[in-house]
């Protein structure tokens, strides 16, 4: 089983969503780092 590599990108998203989901704030903003990390990662592996 291969181990997961999460893109920098997903990382920050995953880290804003946390603290979002902690706070209240930046909730819009964390979805739609989440969704472009989700759509990068879609287009990395599908080439």
């Amino acid at each position: 089983m291969a181990a997961k590599n999460p893109s920098e990108r997903k990382i920050k998203a995953s880290k804003a969503q946390s603290q979002a989901d902690r706070t209240g704030v930046g909730i819009e903003r964390a979805r739609d780092m989440q969704s472009q990390a989700d759509l990068a990662d879609v287009k990395k592996h599908n080439q």
